[in-house]
């Protein structure tokens, strides 16, 4: 298919309770390398579904010019599943032996077609994705979610589908990974759709569109496009917002005087009237008259105002404050020892090789990229900083107050609310005020007293980072394990926002390039083959690696 396209027309989709998903979708996906973003839970992956044909909207219709390969953000081996069945190759490599052998059926010749080269071409494939010792007959059960996904990501390259749509494809991929990822796709000839967060592989599109609760809109170029575009938006909106505002004030301003000039006349008119000995039949049509002219006026003033209140709400509506993150500033913690973090010929639970023994230090103002391939203990080490595991020998001192989010961001217990969080962490504060710092987070008054275990990605982050950022006394040492898996952009800047404010000693594993860059970041920890490297952080090297 020389020019693959699929079509959303009028597509739309409503929930089981009824609460419309998104509505009127019009739009045309080409050979042009596409990347799809919007907030967590504004129905990107519903949308991909639609796009793929496995899910049917509510009312519309996609129209699609061939067959397309979805690959959900979630790679689940069924049991007794292999590598073949994971790049979904099995039952072409099954026919593939079958007329090896000898059979002549022509259901098989039908399924092989002209991919006579299949076996090598996924055992090729399978050395580009980093992963040469598998073979098709491997147990997908033996294999990480990395690699589970880096075996999927193969199998839909060798498809003969005119699209490919991927959700999240480098959420569980390494550094090494990802850069794998961005060279397959480039060499992709034909339909791409990536949904993602991830910026450095957004920023190798050719085309961006971002879906919201407003509809789907195009923004023709990569993510640094994408990004200057919408910071435009925003101040372009700021400023409207702004306008509107001061509008107002100005009109309601002239309102008052109109109603205070009404109000003068209206007592001269009863003083003159009582003064001049009037009828009171004459009296009483001029309090009449006076009373309809006020109840117009008034009237007249509320219709006003509230074109004015509309136009302000039209305004508020069109920012885009998504990742708007008020922030007091957090106390530092007090001063720490030279040596806030002390390891000695310290053996690593878990791990074999030369990256079981660490030697290090760390003092109370340092920011500590761990970065390496999965696997090599990026975790353990976390974990054993963390207090959770203890090294098998050597020295390891550690600071009393420290904090430790895994990747689900749920260090504690998963029913307490962030209120509850923040109010152990920080007792001198009240509760208004605890309220209030959440809410300038992001967090509404719902969501600050739900268990967390309910909140999304990046409402549990900003929860788990108020206890760092306001807790009395602050943390020395934050420790963090790959904070923005599953966080879309606007939580990913929020999060960026949060950790620099942050003022003690910092920890992250993290594969994400962008992310790690804008922490202010001032060391890496290496996992290599020789072991632990530990150097100054170069984030502008790393960019151009």
């Amino acid at each position: 298919m020389t020019n693959p396209t699929i079509t959303l027309h009028d597509v739309s989709f409503v929930l089981p309770d009824g609460r419309p998903l998104f509505a009127d979708l019009n739009e045309t996906l080409d050979a042009t390398r596409t990347g799809l973003v919007g907030r967590n839970g504004v129905g990107k992956s519903v949308l991909a579904r639609i796009l793929a044909g496995l899910q049917p909207p509510t009312t519309g219709h996609c129209a699609r010019s061939g067959p397309v390969h979805y690959l959900a953000q979630r790679v689940t081996p069924p049991p007794g599943s292999t590598v073949a069945d994971l790049a979904g190759v099995a039952e072409s490599l099954a026919a593939l032996a079958r007329i090896e052998a000898g059979g002549a059926a022509g259901a098989d010749f039908e399924r092989v077609g002209d991919r006579w080269d299949l076996r090598e071409r996924l055992q090729a494939a399978l050395r580009r994705a980093g992963l040469p010792w598998l073979d098709p007959a491997t147990p997908a059960a033996r294999l990480s979610g990395g690699q589970a996904m880096r075996v999927a990501l193969a199998g839909a390259l060798l498809s003969e589908a005119d699209f490919l749509i991927l959700d999240e494809p480098s959420n569980h991929l390494d550094r090494p990974g990802r850069l794998a990822l961005i060279d397959q796709l480039r060499a992709w000839p034909r339909g791409l759709l990536v949904i993602s967060h991830d910026r450095r592989l957004l920023g190798d599109m050719e085309r961006i569109l971002e879906l919201s609760p407003q509809g789907l809109r195009r923004y023709g170029g990569d993510y640094r496009f994408y990004a200057e575009r919408k910071a435009e938006e925003h101040a372009q909106a700021e400023q409207t917002l702004a306008r509107r505002k001061h509008e107002r004030r100005r009109e309601e301003a002239a309102l008052r005087q109109q109603q205070e000039r009404q109000q003068r006349r209206r007592a001269r008119g009863d003083r003159h009237g009582k003064q001049a000995n009037q009828a009171r039949v004459l009296l009483d049509g001029q309090k009449e008259r006076s009373e309809h002219s006020t109840g117009k006026l008034r009237r007249q003033h509320a219709a006003t105002r509230e074109r004015l209140d509309e136009r302000v709400r039209a305004a508020a509506d069109n920012l885009d404050d998504e990742a708007a993150i008020h922030l007091h500033t957090p106390p530092a913690p007090d001063k720490a020892p030279d040596r806030l973090v002390h390891l000695h010929r310290a053996t690593l639970p878990r791990l074999t090789g030369p990256a079981a023994h660490l030697d290090l230090s760390l003092s109370g103002r340092q920011r500590l990229a761990v970065t390496g391939a999965n696997g090599s203990g990026k975790s353990t080490l976390l974990r054993v900083l963390a207090g959770r595991l203890a090294p098998l020998a050597g020295e390891c001192r550690l600071p009393d107050r420290r904090l430790y989010l895994d990747q689900h961001l749920l260090d504690g217990a998963p029913s307490a609310s962030a209120l509850d969080r923040l109010r152990a962490a920080n007792r001198a504060a009240t509760d208004s005020d605890l309220r209030m710092r959440l809410a300038q987070l992001g967090l509404d008054a719902d969501t600050i007293v739900a268990p967390r275990a309910s909140l999304s990605g990046g409402e549990r982050l900003k929860a788990a980072l108020a206890c760092v950022l306001y807790a009395d006394p602050p943390p020395r040492l934050l420790l963090l394990d790959e904070p923005g898996n599953h966080l879309d952009l606007p939580s990913l800047n929020a999060l960026e926002t949060l950790l620099r404010a942050y003022r003690g000693a910092l920890v992250v594993v993290s594969h994400d390039d962008a992310f790690l860059a804008r922490l202010g970041l001032t060391h890496e920890l290496a996992a290599t083959d020789e072991g632990w490297s530990l150097t100054p952080w170069h984030p502008v090297e790393r960019d151009r690696s």
